[in-house]
């Protein structure tokens, strides 16, 4: 619990350093490209267009989900994976590929991978909003439910924190970790209900699917963004795991961290 406080403690007091330096990440990392933080949303729509064709059309034949029309369905939860996937691949080598030039600098080293995960916040803020506009076109304005939007990215960014602080250190200590990382966040694509619906599946099979947290996010996404349920209220045992899920990633990440990081350079 110690090494919790701890790490938590960095994350607060340094806050306004986490920003400038995800600002700075931000602005580095679109750099050396003529159109910038544009190829950030256009990437993803160009994905968005290709997943609905293939699974919208090919798949599905243009059939609803769940009474929705498959396009909104999908840009509802396949915005929050754009994120997901890359803060975990960023957030693993977040450490390792950064050390040589942190370590000359003074400040924690767990606000590292809070940095990386911010600097893509911001595109995911950026899509997230160019898809409620398309979700408005298609007949899907902001509902009370969309009060519960703000819960689910606090969640969110927790869920990958966790992650990011246990991998991160893993990956520095064992660089394999990170290929486990990529080949994880490939099949988690295909274990969510991103591209595809659990409504055929036996409730068995769909509840042994919801031990991803992922599933929880994405779910709770489009229930704000399409203003269909209250997610997290309608589903207690399914938050209460999700918490307590975040709380033991924490624990182990926050331990693991604090017990290395006074060697990560001797691991380079």
């Amino acid at each position: 619990m110690k090494s919790l406080f701890q790490i938590i403690k960095d994350n607060v007091t340094n806050f306004y350093l986490i920003i400038r330096l995800s600002l700075f990440e931000l602005k580095s990392s679109n750099s050396n490209h003529y159109l910038g933080i544009f190829w950030e949303v256009l990437n993803p729509l160009i994905l968005i267009s290709i997943y609905w064709f293939v699974f919208g059309y090919g798949i599905r034949g243009g059939e609803k989900v769940g009474g929705v029309s498959f396009l909104p369905w999908l840009i509802s939860g396949i915005t929050v994976w754009f994120f997901i996937s890359q803060a975990l691949l960023q957030g693993s080598k977040s450490i390792y590929s950064r050390i040589k030039i942190i370590a000359k600098m003074n400040f924690p080293m767990s606000v590292i991978p809070s940095y990386v995960i911010m600097s893509l916040f911001y595109q995911h803020l950026i899509l997230v909003g160019i898809a409620m506009i398309i979700l408005a076109f298609s007949g899907y304005l902001p509902s009370l439910y969309f009060l519960q939007l703000p819960y689910f990215i606090v969640a969110n960014m927790l869920l990958l924190l966790s992650i990011s602080l246990i991998t991160s250190t893993l990956s520095t200590i064992i660089r394999d970790v990170q290929m486990v990382v990529q080949a994880v966040v490939r099949v988690l694509l295909y274990l969510t209900p991103i591209l595809w619906t659990t409504e055929k599946l036996p409730e068995v099979i769909n509840n042994a699917l919801k031990i991803n947290p992922v599933y929880y996010i994405i779910e709770g996404y489009r229930s704000a963004l399409l203003g269909t349920n209250w997610y997290f209220i309608e589903n207690p045992l399914y938050t209460l795991y999700f918490w307590g899920l975040i709380f033991l990633l924490l624990l182990i990440g926050s331990t693991l961290h604090m017990k290395f990081r006074q060697r990560f350079v001797d691991f380079l």
